[in-house]
């Protein structure tokens, strides 16, 4: 997707099983970051670098999208491929996240598999940090993305939430120890 600057962006809330979801979308309906409530300042942050001095207005997003995501979470997980979304970033970084859609659900990629993918088997770091960058989750699914060893690395929105989303898609991965904050609803 490209990295034209939007003219207006528009915030919208969306429950989910795994918290409230922030959706920012621009004038023509695209995805332009997917987040949490309790990660919002950190978008804040990221759509100031991005976007430059543009705020988010209030507004509901296209219902298309909010169909698209709530049945990606009701188990239909092709329904994410409809959702037209457009990032802001370096070439790289976009390449690095558009490959992050080409990971089918319920199956993952380590970061070293990811980085031989987009033809770079040496930038294993940088696929990292773009893919920590990734400003659209779930829908650019950075939570596909694993220690080589099968085992949950970080994730933005908490690692407890990709626990939930790798298990909710039927996705193979190493458990972690600790009890997950959303354990019970796995």
């Amino acid at each position: 997707m490209t990295d034209d600057m939007p003219q207006h962006l528009l915030l919208d809330r969306l429950p989910t099983p795994i918290g409230e979801a922030l959706i920012i979308t621009d004038e023509l309906g695209r995805l332009r970051a997917l987040d949490w409530a309790d990660c919002e300042e950190k978008m804040q942050i990221l759509l100031r670098h991005h976007y430059g001095s543009r705020v988010a207005e209030p507004d509901r997003s296209p219902q298309r999208l909010r169909d698209a995501l709530t049945g990606y979470f009701e188990g239909d997980y092709s329904s994410l491929e409809s959702i037209e979304w457009c990032t802001s970033g370096t070439s790289f970084q976009r390449l690095v996240w558009t490959t992050l859609t080409t990971i089918p659900p319920g199956q993952t990629l380590s970061y070293a598999a990811l980085a031989t993918r987009i033809g770079r088997p040496k930038a294993v770091r940088a696929v990292g940090l773009a893919n920590g960058a990734n400003p659209i989750s779930v829908v650019v699914p950075c939570h596909r993305v694993i220690g080589t060893d099968g085992s949950l690395t970080g994730y933005g929105g908490g690692i407890e939430r990709k626990q939930w989303l790798l298990s909710h898609e039927g996705a193979a991965f190493r458990q972690r120890d600790s009890a997950a904050r959303f354990g019970a609803l796995l």
